[in-house]
């Protein structure tokens, strides 16, 4: 453990999260964040104190007359990085209830990574299983059981434009059921969602009538139990493509279908 701990605090750290951001033209449901200053936050904070029963503080009384500074957030816990729970694709995983993201045991969060490159895929374009081995293949790598996969497609280049929403490779369903198969738990993306761009699933199903063609990444997760990360960034600052530690742990919300993540690698100097 003493030289786990030792590793840790000798290693680079690379951020590979993106952070909430008002007013983005690469979120669809557009957070909203309102900043109150340190004078507002005095008024307030001396307010609060009224409430309970203490009337003697004011704003004056806060040295400088300044509190403590302080946003609300209004957004879809689907906003930045985030890691979605089982929840989020159904009722049900594996035929069990399935899990919130509170419920998401804390070991699936961390373990060595394997980033796939697919940065050479066209958007729009769906991921195969075939594809993941052939990537895997390139690696001379086997997947074991706790890692974390990370799925490379240059996506995270285009944050803060429109065709972030648009112009990337998604996991298809076979390709996301091969991965949680081999004993994956975690999976992560740099790019605005996990399957194909809304806009080319919302055009097949147009087409075929199908409904498979909507979210089948996604809805895999019915059958095979696993988190997402999404909107993940930095992949390519990554030194090598396996046996990368990192740590993704998601913030606990009550019964929710995700939380905020900040997945960190740890990389030795």
């Amino acid at each position: 453990m003493e030289q786990l701990q030792q590793q840790l605090i000798e290693s680079e750290m690379v951020d590979l999260s993106i952070g909430i951001e008002p007013g983005s033209p690469s979120e669809p449901w557009t957070p909203e964040m309102e900043y109150r200053d340190h004078k507002q936050v005095a008024h307030r904070l001396a307010e609060k104190m009224h409430e309970i029963g203490i009337e003697e503080v004011s704003a004056d009384d806060f040295p400088d007359g300044i509190g403590l500074a302080e946003e609300t957030i209004t957004a879809i816990i689907h906003t930045g990085t985030h890691m979605d729970a089982p929840w989020h694709y159904g009722p049900e995983s594996e035929g069990e209830p399935s899990k919130t993201i509170d419920e998401i045991p804390a070991e699936w969060c961390r373990g060595n990574a394997v980033v796939l490159d697919f940065t050479w895929k066209e958007p729009r374009t769906e991921i195969s299983a075939a594809e993941i081995d052939e990537q895997l293949e390139e690696l001379n790598h086997d997947l074991s059981p706790g890692e974390i996969v990370l799925i490379e497609t240059g996506a995270d280049k285009l944050w803060g434009t429109e065709e972030y929403l648009t112009e990337f490779p998604g996991m298809g369903a076979e390709a996301t059921k091969h991965l949680v198969d081999q004993g994956i738990k975690v999976i992560g993306i740099d790019a605005y969602g996990f399957d194909k761009p809304f806009v080319e699933m919302g055009e097949r199903f147009a087409e075929t009538g199908d409904n498979a063609e909507l979210w089948p990444a996604h809805l895999a997760g019915r059958e095979a139990e696993y988190c997402q990360i999404e909107k993940m960034t930095n992949l390519d600052k990554l030194p090598r493509r396996t046996d990368i530690p990192i740590v993704a742990f998601p913030i606990k919300v009550k019964d929710a279908s995700a939380g905020w993540t900040r997945p960190v690698a740890f990389i030795e100097e």
